[in-house]
């Protein structure tokens, strides 16, 4: 994954206002060569720096309007197993490693409540997670965002 420079940027950002733009509006309104963008969008996504587009798919569209986040102690003698286990949970959608009382923090999306309970069950159904501890969101204040990020990165 290389680093995104300001011409990557610019593109990311003009594709955020216009998601439907083309390679061609996209280097007009920038004034660089079409093949200029289309060479930066390619290799932004075969090096991995873009992620997939079902990442853009929001849960409550799929009928998950619940999100919680669930801190999952594991054995350390079966993490990798248990990592494999819980990453075959389709409603866990996103699983980091952590610092501190827990191994992993989980982002989860359920239908509800009830849902979510057999979720957790779930998770503490596989071999070698010990405990976990479930916070449910009770409204998303902000989105994961980077137009900060890029915006910044325009301006080096």
């Amino acid at each position: 994954m290389h680093l995104i420079d300001a011409l990557d940027a610019e593109i990311l950002l003009t594709l955020d206002r216009d998601p439907q733009a083309t390679v061609l509006s996209l280097s007009r309104t920038l004034g660089v060569a079409r093949n200029t963008v289309h060479a930066r969008l390619r290799r932004l996504v075969n090096d991995g720096s873009l992620a997939p587009f079902s990442q853009r798919v929001r849960t409550e569209a799929l009928g998950l309007p619940l999100i919680a986040f669930i801190s999952i102690s594991i054995s350390q003698s079966s993490s990798d197993l248990a990592v494999a286990a819980l990453q075959t949970i389709p409603e866990i959608i996103e699983m980091h490693a952590t610092t501190g009382d827990a191994d992993l923090l989980a982002k989860v999306a359920a239908r509800d409540p009830a849902d979510l309970h057999r979720i957790t069950n779930a998770m503490l159904a596989i071999d070698g997670v010990v405990r976990t501890s479930t916070a449910m969101s009770l409204v998303e204040v902000m989105p994961t965002r980077t137009v900060p990020l890029l915006q910044a990165a325009a301006q080096k």
